[in-house]
């Protein structure tokens, strides 16, 4: 192969190196970040020579060169273009400027709150299912005992999440903008801090409480900040940029007390004194133009609010609307506000449903069923800002779905006679009108999740970085071949756990097997052994992968985990080095499979023949328990 030949086909189809904002590569992949989409001809650029494919995502364009080739491709492509070569890091924080502002903003969410999705789906879960009993048992409809030790923990734990949410995302958002974490959630304390009135009191008692601020210029209202997602956020960017600056202008010795006293002192002052105020102006104004909306004819306004409002939430503003239920309570004698807060739920759980049917990436399965099982019974968080948000189409399908059934609902008049309880346990609410709940709530339902399910795609494969450690150079390689290798070669399970089936491997290049002959694994500890005697070729400076030779010519490929390599090395522990004999059964490197685990990434680990056409055949064992000692892999030549 030429690889200078490729490089300059290459540079030439994605319109030169003034088309070029940046250029890196990974183990298989030439990464690039296009200044002009329209100019790169990625159909041509998959019949270049040595290109396995071509995939766009994250403001990137993926060149799938393989292992061994992509080096030296990518070496040919910057000399050929004068480009200065950039890290990968370099090249994600480039793509990620060419997005635009809406798009940073998005992600941005998704970095603040897919974090904590675990806490408030299990809180979610419980919420819903407590909040049903209470209502069941306190209107008559259920008799059991509510003093037991079960019962009670169970009604403490439930809502725990939520209490004390503005820690979790001021520890989350601070992590996110480069903030000590800690400082961000102390943050989060000081808004829902005991000595400030709680918010959800203060539409029964009024504001009990006021402070002048600035030396006296204006006064605000001592009240926390419960239910709140914006001022969080705001408070973690300040702290951030309070606590960078003040990293480079404090001296090193006097840095380790006075940026943290100075940063939490100057953010809490200003986020109580500004940020929380105005964003409580902004909540208000809002209140009074929905109450306008809701009295337009038709149910225009309910469906205008029905579809409006999931992006109350992501601000917050929904913890206010416990006012409007109130309200209209005391001068209707049920609420219309709650149906329409249902079916605006149900359409997101809807949406985010469609999501785990369709997708075909376990990672995404795994967070969307949950957090759509989360939405129905009421609680949209987890569904909004870890699935639907994230992906956005779902979001305006879920957008869609709850307008139709809050539209419905305002058709026929839908009143709940309380609040507290949305979703399908809603309808416990609505018993003086059982079937049009229902019907309101299949017509939000069926929507949202139709038009979800034919909007969402999964996302190329290229948006993951997959394969490993750059392969040993091609004489290695043809230098071992000529010495006495055999006609066949039989390869042992590199560790101990399941091999499974391919369609089961949530990263598409691997399971179909675009690197070569490929068994996917399931290890059960994070010993990663050599599957035969070998040379180790090369072992990627992040440890998530290894290349080795092998005596029959064959050139293997062990990666541990998916998308591992974001991971930079942490959780890995090299045990050889390029250049070693390894004999089967040794260990090339431990995998910390809890860490891998926590940083979001499946175990998976793949063992690949990247040459299997070198071979006259090649076979793998079938799914099912292995050991280090059994065989997976045998391949023979002519």
């Amino acid at each position: 192969m030429d690889y200078r030949k490729t490089a300059q086909e290459i540079l030439n189809l994605v319109g030169g190196s003034k088309n070029i904002v940046s250029a890196a590569h990974c183990a298989t992949r030439l990464r690039l970040v296009i200044a002009d989409n329209e100019k790169a001809d990625k159909t041509s650029i998959e019949n270049v020579d040595g290109v396995k494919g071509v995939f766009e995502a994250s403001g990137q364009l993926q060149i799938i060169l393989g292992t061994g080739t992509v080096n030296k491709v990518y070496d040919e492509f910057i000399q050929l273009g004068g480009i200065t070569a950039s890290s990968k890091a370099e090249a994600k924080e480039a793509a990620a400027q060419k997005q635009n502002v809406f798009m940073r903003a998005i992600k941005l969410l998704g970095d603040v709150f897919v974090p904590i999705i675990p806490a408030i789906v299990a809180s979610g879960f419980l919420m819903g299912i407590m909040n049903t009993l209470n209502f069941m048992i306190s209107n008559g409809y259920l008799n059991i005992g509510t003093s037991s030790s079960i019962y009670v923990f169970a009604d403490l734990f439930s809502n725990t999440a939520y209490s004390f949410l503005q820690i979790l995302i001021g520890f989350s958002a601070a992590k996110a903008f480069g903030a000590n974490p800690y400082l961000g959630a102390v943050i989060g304390m000081i808004m829902i801090h005991p000595s400030l009135q709680n918010a959800y009191t203060v539409a029964e008692q009024g504001v009990q409480a006021t402070q002048s601020v600035f030396f006296g210029l204006y006064n605000i209202d001592m009240v926390g900040y419960q239910g709140h997602v914006i001022p969080v956020v705001i408070a973690a960017w300040l702290l951030s940029v309070i606590e960078k600056k003040l990293h480079k202008i404090v001296p090193e010795v006097l840095d380790l007390f006075v940026t943290p006293l100075v940063s939490v002192f100057v953010t809490g002052y200003l986020t109580l004194a500004a940020v929380g105020p105005v964003f409580v102006w902004a909540e208000n104004a809002v209140l009074s133009a929905i109450q306008w909306l809701l009295t337009l004819p038709l149910g225009l306004g309910s469906l205008v609010m029905g579809a409006l409002y999931a992006p109350t939430v992501v601000t917050g503003i929904h913890q206010m609307y416990t006012a409007i239920d109130i309200g209209q309570l005391a001068q209707y004698g049920v609420t219309y506000w709650l149906p329409l807060a249902s079916a605006a739920n149900v359409a997101q759980g809807a949406a985010a449903l469609a999501v785990a049917l369709k997708s075909k990436d376990k990672k995404i399965k795994s967070l969307a069923l949950p957090s759509s099982l989360s939405a129905f019974m009421g609680i949209t968080e987890p569904a909004i800002f870890g699935v639907n948000l994230r992906f956005f189409k779902p979001f305006i399908a879920g957008c869609i779905g709850g307008g139709f059934g809050a539209l419905y609902a305002s058709i026929v008049q839908l009143g709940a006679s309380g609040t507290g309880v949305t979703g399908i346990f809603g309808i416990l609410l609505c018993l003086n009108q059982p079937l049009q709940y229902v019907i309101e709530m299949v017509i939000a339902v069926g929507v949202a999740f139709v038009i979800s399910f034919i909007l969402y795609k999964d996302e190329k494969p290229a948006a993951q970085e997959t394969a490993a450690a750059p392969a040993a150079p091609q004489n290695n390689a043809e230098e071992i071949a000529t010495q006495n290798t055999p006609c066949e070669e039989t390869l042992v399970s590199p560790a101990k756990g399941k091999i499974i089936p391919l369609s089961d491997v949530s990263d598409d290049t691997f399971a179909a097997e675009i690197l070569g002959s490929t068994i996917a694994i399931e290890p059960e500890n994070g010993a990663i052994l050599a599957p035969c005697d070998a040379q180790v070729a090369n072992i990627y400076d992040t440890g998530h992968a290894v290349c080795l030779i092998t005596p029959a010519g064959g050139e293997l490929l062990i990666h541990i985990g998916i998308d591992t390599v974001q991971m930079n090395g942490a959780g890995f522990t090299k045990k050889v080095k390029d250049g070693d004999q390894v004999h089967a059964g040794d260990v090339l490197i431990e995998a910390d499979l809890d860490a891998i685990r926590s940083a979001g990434h499946p175990t998976t680990t793949m063992l690949i023949l990247t040459n299997a056409e070198d071979f006259a055949s090649v076979e793998k064992a079938e799914p099912g328990q292995i050991t280090p000692t059994d065989s997976i892999m045998k391949y023979k030549k002519d």
